[in-house]
């Protein structure tokens, strides 16, 4: 039985995500970071800076820190914020706190960053703050707030950032890898989408296949989320273990 199946068929049915732990105290905490999916969109950063001619292990670390105040601390507070989704006790003034020092300490190291990566790096010091934002408080009447806007942001937006800060400018090869990262990033949100539709607001799942052999499966929450969850984990890894391949390679 897979790690999806385990948790859908455990206490753990009612949780908000397949990586949840059981409310209260830090566990709460460990829920509002989304680990898999942090490290999901930490990897693009690391595959866009392993396309440098040359690798800056500095300016790598640097800009994997500013993503995790940006995505992993602030998107992810004001996220629960917007709605309680993860239904997490962590209090609000909490989060909030948690989103203005996350965005803050990313801007911070962004800021530090212009003497060595240069002008073309100010762009994307504004564009962060706002797509953070915009996409998680649904703002310009949501326009952000859509697979597209999610895959530009997490997907796209990392992977050209990781590969600026080493070099200053920007590249076919870059580009590229931010399309990639974009297909995958979708592929990610259509996954994730009807399992969250499953796991937060479906109270029942009724319902069967019925086979050319006139045989029945029956269905239910654990047999349509389980694919969904285990393709889930299984891009993660991928994406996280193609960026670590590349960084050993680059860097060793």
């Amino acid at each position: 039985m897979g790690n999806a199946e385990r948790w859908l068929t455990s206490q753990a049915d009612h949780r908000p995500a397949f990586y949840a732990a059981r409310p209260g105290g830090w566990r709460d905490w460990w829920t509002l970071l989304h680990p898999p999916y942090t490290a999901w969109h930490l990897a693009y950063v690391v595959i866009g800076a392993c396309l440098a001619p040359h690798v800056d292990l500095a300016r790598m670390v640097a800009t994997l820190l500013a993503f995790l105040f940006a995505v992993g601390f602030a998107a992810h507070a004001l996220d629960e914020l917007h709605g309680r989704p993860l239904g997490t006790r962590i209090p609000s003034p909490a989060l909030v706190g948690l989103t203005v020092v996350g965005l803050s300490g990313a801007v911070a190291l962004g800021v530090a960053g212009l003497s060595r990566v240069g002008w073309a790096l100010i762009p994307f010091l504004i564009i962060g703050p706002v797509l953070v934002i915009a996409y998680n408080w649904e703002l310009f009447g949501g326009r952000i707030h859509t697979d597209l806007g999610f895959a530009l942001a997490w997907g796209s937006f990392p992977v050209l950032v990781g590969y600026v800060a080493q070099t200053g400018r920007l590249a076919l090869s870059p580009v590229l890898a931010a399309g990639a990262a974009l297909a995958l990033s979708a592929a990610q949100r259509r996954l994730s989408t009807p399992a969250r539709l499953l796991r937060r607001r479906a109270t029942a799942v009724e319902g069967q296949v019925i086979l050319s052999t006139g045989a029945t499966l029956p269905l239910d929450a654990r047999t349509l989320l389980a694919p969904l969850e285990r393709a889930l984990q299984a891009m993660s890894w991928g994406v996280v273990l193609t960026a670590a391949a590349l960084a050993v390679t680059r860097l060793g």
